[in-house]
Formats: structure tokens, C-alpha cells, sequence
């Protein structure tokens, strides 16, 4: 019973992290000449899919209009939901959120969204190995994908900043032995590679996203609901703000 319990959950979480990763076929868009070209790069919890759940994008692109700063968030996905006008501006839909994809599929085409958008001055690195964690893969593997995506970030663009999450959890009830196992030594590999990555030109930080987050933030096992996505932006536009142009 407890096998097919576990199982199901799985199914289940595989399920929702696949609800949006259709591609969109689309013409490439025209390369940003921003000073703060921001890639949210990550799943879902970049993706998005409202009404059902959010994605923290709004939520910090409405605090850094509302705050004066020049960016643009750049990235070959388009986010086709309605948003509300910020001071008379249209929410910045660009993203590279592709929901139930991992971090080996992340990386094997990384290069071709590089090529297209050109390079970004800061990544917004969510969830670094969530999906990996949820279907079962090897952490080891996850860790070694996941330098490689900021090697080839800093290959693209040497002096880039990387921001890298140490990611929020999903519900309680979802996190089993062996997942909670997963996110506790990603969370503490997170900060080494931070440290082992950052270089006198490129800085890689990590930033908490798991202290003070509960249940109450997630619209579903793993997806945030709007203050989720509220308390996340937050997060990120602390840092941003003391590194942005």
C-alpha cells in the first residue's frame, strides 16, 4: 500500500510540473537593448498558468515598475495570460519557463534560447532541480546539470549574475522521505555552488526562498498561489535592487 501510495503521489506531481510545458510556436523576438536584461529561467513555477496558479514574474515586474527601474525580462516563451496594467505599462511576458522540464532538458537547450534572446545581464535560476527531485532522478546527476547551466551562462555572458533559489517546498503532505532528502541537500548545494561558481567578474547568489514559506502559499501541491508568488518576488527584488544598473 505504501509503494502504490508513493506511486500515485509521484504520478500525480509529474502530472501538475507537465500541466503548461506545451511549446509555443512563435517568431523569434527581437533582442533586448536593456541595461538589465532579467531571464526568468527555470519550470513552472516560471511558467505560470493562471488563473490555476502564478508565477512570481508579475508580482516583480509590477515592484520594479512601481519603483522606476529600467529592465526587461527576456526569454523565447511568451505568457499569453491577462494581467492588469501597471502605471499604464503592459506586464513584460517574456520568460523561459517550460513546466515539467528538468534540469538536464534545461540544459541540453539553453544555448539555442541564448542564441535567440542574446545574453541576459541577471538569471533568476527557480527551483534549480525540482523537477528532477519530483520524478525520481539522481541528485548527483541534477548537481552536475546545474553547474553546467552556469557554466554555459558565464561562457555566454562573463560577467553575468546569477541568481540560484534555494526553492521554495511544496505542500507537506507531498514531501516524503525521499524527496524531503533531495531538497534538504539541494538546499545546502546550492550554497557551494554559489560559492565554487561565483568569479571576479560573474557573481552567483543564492537566495532563500524556503525560510518563513508555508502551505498557505501554494495554490496546489507545488505551485504558488498569489501571495506565493508576492512572497517570492519579494524575495528577489531585494537583491535585485542592490545589483541592478
Amino acid at each position: 500500500m505504501k509503494l502504490i501510495i508513493k506511486t500515485l503521489v509521484t504520478l500525480i506531481l509529474f502530472v501538475l510540473f507537465n500541466s503548461c510545458s506545451k511549446e509555443k510556436e512563435s517568431t523569434p523576438k527581437p533582442k533586448s537593448t536593456s541595461i538589465n536584461k532579467i531571464m526568468p529561467l527555470g519550470a513552472s513555477r516560471v511558467e505560470g498558468a493562471r488563473p490555476e496558479y502564478e508565477s512570481f514574474r508579475y508580482e516583480l515586474w509590477k515592484e520594479l515598475i512601481e519603483n522606476d527601474w529600467e529592465f526587461d525580462f527576456i526569454g523565447t516563451q511568451s505568457d499569453d495570460a491577462s494581467y492588469p496594467k501597471v502605471e499604464s505599462n503592459n506586464f513584460d511576458i517574456d520568460h523561459e519557463g517550460r513546466g515539467g522540464w528538468t534540469s538536464g532538458e534545461i540544459l541540453n537547450n539553453l544555448n539555442d534560447w541564448l542564441q535567440e534572446t542574446g545574453s541576459p545581464d541577471i538569471v533568476l535560476l527557480s527551483s534549480p532541480g525540482g523537477n528532477d527531485g519530483l520524478q525520481g532522478l539522481s541528485f548527483t546527476k541534477a548537481v552536475s546539470n546545474i553547474n553546467a547551466i552556469i557554466d554555459l551562462l558565464q561562457s555566454n555572458n562573463p560577467n553575468i549574475i546569477i541568481l540560484l533559489e534555494q526553492m521554495a517546498p511544496g505542500k507537506t503532505h507531498i514531501m516524503t522521505d525521499e524527496l524531503t532528502d533531495f531538497f534538504n541537500k539541494m538546499q545546502a548545494e546550492v550554497l557551494t555552488i554559489a560559492s565554487n561558481k561565483t568569479t571576479d567578474s560573474s557573481q552567483v547568489i543564492a537566495i532563500d526562498m524556503y525560510t518563513g514559506f508555508s502551505d498557505n502559499l501554494l495554490a496546489d501541491d507545488v505551485h504558488y498561489n498569489e501571495k506565493g508568488a508576492e512572497f517570492i518576488a519579494e524575495k528577489y527584488y531585494s537583491i535585485l535592487i542592490t545589483l541592478m544598473q
